[in-house]
């Protein structure tokens, strides 16, 4: 379909210099990333995580920047007709191709050429995942603690995905917010079922948050339920903005990009400055999932340590202890925040070292030369572990990034024996259980190279 459409209460003006950004399809212009994003926001509740084939099947699909007199407008030629009723654009798709704009627009002015901040430092990172999360209205001056983080793979059967609905339902009931990656499976059903619980509660500022990035939204559109969408610039940041808003974490069953969630917080709370920080962690999937928490937790154990597997519960097949134990472990973040005087809407606190945020360039040079050893410390080899999952994960959904391995064949990763024929055994089995693709047959991205 061919149509204008307004945004509704924010970003109702930009500035001149700003249009012409976005008009630019140069080199430096940002046409391409709104473009595909837009895309993204336009296909919600596609079954497809092919990015290539997205862009592809709409290649004659264009967005331009209209600067009229009464503020801006977006024309759309060639939309996705599922994203409009009756040659309407649906309301909550509007809003969140609005939301899009906005990030896009904010980070270019506020954080690139000659930014204030120096993303070479740490503290600068922070500030800047802050402002992103601020200016989108994720943070904001709350009262309470409530905001339930829930992770897992897009790519999950019906069984598990109800099961995801479940426990949300259950959260829901308890007047917890869900906070996802925003894309289809798991990161849609616990919203999905936390809006029942709410309805039942009378909680009508439910907020369904959807923390995504430009590299994988086209592969991972956001579902229709998110009411507060932010693009963060990078994997990175996108990571940083999840545990520094949520203040818990449940895992539901998921693939490599799950695998990259888990070891970026494993190996944050094993950092030897994070020790007294409190942050529940739950993994949980219904019995025909158990077996893949069982790998998980062999991984890490034989990997990280013992040290790794205190700082989650395995709880399988039961939905109101997912929500209760939950429940519990925010009633004591809460108690501990109080008594520090730290932030309830940001964790301020934590401390995550620079390792896990600088960006991660997937490449066949830097994959292979990732330190897979038992040499470092257990910090160290989880962010190096994080970052050959960021790899697959960008290898397997990431348009140019399969474009690459296409052309030069399969990344590959090495380290120590046991580090490295573990790995081999994890993402061998991820592959057996099809958890690396939704549709068509899978082919590897990777390959390790065992002594």
């Amino acid at each position: 379909m061919d149509i204008e459409v307004s945004p509704e209460g924010s970003l109702e003006v930009l500035s001149q210099v700003e249009v012409n950004a976005l008009q630019n399809e140069g080199q430096g212009g940002l046409y391409q990333l709104l473009r595909r994003c837009a895309l993204a926001v336009l296909t919600s509740g596609s079954m497809s995580d092919d990015a290539t084939e997205l862009m592809r099947r709409y290649a004659n699909f264009d967005v331009r920047i209209l600067q009229v007199d009464r503020g801006v407008r977006l024309s759309l030629r060639n939309a996705p007709e599922l994203a409009f009723v009756d040659g309407q654009m649906i309301r909550g798709t509007r809003e969140l191709l609005f939301s899009v704009l906005r990030d896009i627009v904010f980070f270019h002015a506020e954080f690139s050429g000659q930014s204030r901040f120096d993303l070479s430092r740490s503290d600068h990172v922070t500030s800047v995942v802050f402002h992103m999360l601020r200016h989108s209205g994720v943070v904001a001056a709350r009262p309470d603690v409530n905001v339930v983080v829930c992770w897992g793979g897009h790519a999950i059967s019906r069984h598990e995905y109800d099961y995801t609905k479940l426990v949300g339902y259950a959260l829901g009931l308890r007047g917890l917010q869900i906070c996802t990656g925003c894309g289809p499976g798991a990161m849609k059903g616990p919203m999905k079922g936390a809006t029942i619980g709410h309805a039942k509660q009378r909680i009508r500022n439910g907020r369904y948050i959807g923390i995504s990035e430009p590299g994988i939204i086209a592969a991972e559109s956001p579902n229709p339920i998110v009411n507060e969408l932010v693009i963060m610039p990078d994997m990175e940041k996108r990571l940083e903005a999840f545990v520094r808003t949520g203040h818990g974490i449940v895992v539901f069953t998921g693939g490599v990009g799950t695998a990259e969630e888990i070891f970026y917080l494993q190996g944050i709370l094993l950092h030897p400055d994070n020790q007294d920080i409190e942050f529940p962690l739950v993994f949980t999937g219904p019995a025909s999932a158990a077996e893949y928490f069982e790998r998980i937790d062999e991984f890490l154990r034989a990997t990280l340590g013992d040290a790794a597997t205190q700082r989650y519960r395995i709880i399988i097949d039961d939905p109101v202890q997912v929500a209760r134990v939950m429940q519990d472990g925010l009633d004591r973040v809460e108690m501990r925040r109080r008594r520090d005087g730290d932030a309830y809407y940001f964790n301020w606190r934590l401390h995550i070292p620079p390792e896990f945020q600088r960006p991660f360039e997937t490449n066949h040079e830097n994959m292979a030369a990732l330190d897979l050893s038992e040499s470092l410390p257990s910090h160290e080899l989880a962010a190096n572990l994080r970052r050959a999952f960021s790899g697959i994960v960008a290898g397997n959904i990431r348009e140019e990034i399969a474009n690459l391995v296409t052309e030069q064949g399969p990344f590959e990763l090495s380290g120590s024996a046991r580090i490295a024929s573990l790995l081999d055994q994890l993402l061998r089995s991820f592959v057996a259980q099809k958890r690396m693709k939704i549709s068509g047959e899978y082919k590897p991205c990777f390959r390790v190279l065992t002594p």
